[in-house]
């Protein structure tokens, strides 16, 4: 099979596409052609080795983790020989985090874990694109900040990845929405369920005083100093980006403050069967229409350094999708019978 690997830490052209063995599938395991994968910021994060503290998880003077890669959508390639809930043919998608490995044309994965069958409203890109946010908004949103129908919810960098679930699982907990982006992704974010749109280029939503339930910087830019007096005093400020100054707040905001506080939580070290029970709510919301995937762009498996190269931008509206083949053709065919 062919995988996308890095050797050493650097810019995106360190990534390249090289041969190596197929996977050796145990008695528990699916074997997945992988047909769509994505390349994310932790992605980014592992290439580049920065920050500087990702190498903790990625390696300290070396990448640990040459293929990268956790979120997936594909075909069953075979089974192992105690496999019932899935079959050769099957359309999957799922997650392998905190592994890697899914930068590659064949990936194994347990049986019973993070992964299920894709909806007939999904295609492969899509069902790829929607993993990540999804994984990563709900542990947010649901366990930690409890978001409940008459609350208001801001979100920062609500055109990301994680950003744009935020938004949608929000609005289906029937919070008020508010999405911080910049003027040009206002359509999108408003389509997506946003009741109310800041311009983060014109306007500063921490200037508001006793006004947000609940901020979720989804993109991690702005600290809780910055933002706690926009929030109400029992409202929650929610990072995925760790640093000294949150790994502080959130245990002392926690216990020793009955006002304000703030948040962290590691949603990729969740168990295997916690993230299972959520791609399966994942699909029910998809097939009742209360969750779609933004794209930013696909791009061809070859032409894997110019996602890289997108994610770094900082700037994607959605998830940088990586296709196989068969994916391209699909959506090839999808735009000739559009046309």
């Amino acid at each position: 099979m062919r995988t996308a690997v890095h050797e050493r830490y650097g810019a995106p052209d360190v990534v390249r596409i090289t041969d190596a063995d197929d996977p050796v599938v145990g008695e528990h395991e699916v074997l997945v052609r992988v047909e769509a994968t994505v390349v994310g910021a932790s992605d980014s994060a592992g290439r580049s080795g920065t920050p500087r503290f990702a190498r903790l998880f990625f390696g300290l003077t070396k990448p640990k983790h040459p293929v990268l890669g956790s979120d997936f959508a594909g075909l069953v390639e075979r089974v192992g020989a105690r496999v019932g809930r899935f079959a050769p043919g099957d359309r999957v998608f799922g997650t392998v985090a905190p592994s890697t490995g899914a930068h590659a044309e064949l990936l194994k994965i347990a049986e019973d874990g993070p992964i299920v069958h894709v909806p007939e409203q999904l295609d492969q890109a899509g069902a790829a694109a929607i993993v990540d946010g999804f994984l990563t908004a709900l542990p947010f949103l649901r366990d930690v900040a409890k978001v409940r129908p008459g609350q208001v919810v801001l979100v920062n960098g609500a055109s990301g990845t994680v950003g744009s679930a935020a938004v949608q699982l929000a609005k289906h907990f029937g919070a008020t929405v508010v999405g911080v982006c910049s003027g040009a992704n206002e359509p999108l974010v408003h389509s997506l369920g946003a009741d109310r749109l800041i311009d983060y280029t014109r306007d500063d939503f921490t200037d508001a005083r006793g006004t947000y339930d609940v901020i979720f910087d989804a993109v991690g830019k702005r600290s809780f100093g910055a933002c706690r007096a926009a929030l109400t005093d029992r409202g929650i400020y929610l990072t995925t980006v760790p640093s000294g100054a949150i790994l502080l707040q959130a245990p002392f905001t926690r216990w020793l403050s009955r006002g304000r506080r703030a948040a962290i939580t590691f949603t990729g070290l969740r168990s295997a069967q916690a993230k299972a029970a959520d791609l399966a709510l994942l699909v029910e919301l998809v097939e009742r229409g209360a969750l779609v995937p933004v794209i930013d762009m696909v791009v061809p498996f070859d032409d894997i350094v110019e996602a890289h190269r997108r994610v770094d931008t900082g700037h994607k509206a959605g998830s940088v999708v990586v296709a196989m083949t068969a994916v391209r053709e699909q959506a090839a065919a999808r735009g000739e019978a559009a046309s």
